[in-house]
């Protein structure tokens, strides 16, 4: 078996892969890649900022840019992918590396909605409609997410510091990572 170096957190917006990723990489003594804040630092603009100036033809390459980087063979890390990598062929290919083992944070579309109408972070991709957007793009990815995990976890009720220990305490970690 390959050992995998790298953790990739996959899911729809609102799962907690940011949030989840602080723990499992502070528990591993591993840096997180944060997709969004990644792009903050290369380009000193946020994701409302770049949607804004450019919208979605403006923001995916420069995350497919981040995940295709970050997943290079090279020093261990945990990252936060985006809700939408599963759209894009390079950063699934990225995700497809035998050095990468994914994690998919999978909830259902209604409990992510009510998170992410209760967090004050802009997200351009939701418009007026979150529990509709979200239930949508669910649908949409929910097979590509699935079949890119070598682990799912439902968050739907799992508190992150929960997720985070099943993460650390499965086998993907023990041979991976750890």
């Amino acid at each position: 078996m390959t050992e995998r170096t790298h953790l990739a957190l996959v899911g729809l917006m609102g799962s907690g892969k940011t949030s989840v990723g602080h723990l499992v990489a502070d528990r591993l003594g591993l840096p997180l890649v944060d997709v969004d804040e990644a792009i903050r630092a290369r380009t000193g603009q946020g994701v409302k900022e770049l949607w804004e100036r450019g919208g979605e033809a403006a923001y995916r390459p420069l995350e497919r840019e981040v995940v295709v980087d970050s997943l290079a063979p090279g020093r261990p890390l945990v990252l936060a992918a985006p809700g939408g990598v599963v759209l894009d062929r390079d950063a699934v290919r990225a995700l497809q590396q035998p050095h990468v083992g994914v994690v998919y944070l999978r909830a259902d579309p209604a409990v992510l909605a009510a998170r992410v109408i209760a967090d004050p972070q802009p997200r351009p991709l939701l418009g007026t409609n979150p529990r509709q957007v979200l239930a949508d793009q669910h649908t949409a990815r929910d097979d590509g997410y699935t079949a890119l995990a070598h682990l799912v976890i439902a968050i739907d009720e799992l508190a992150p510091e929960a997720a985070a220990e099943q993460i650390v305490a499965s086998e993907l970690i023990s041979a991976a990572v750890a």
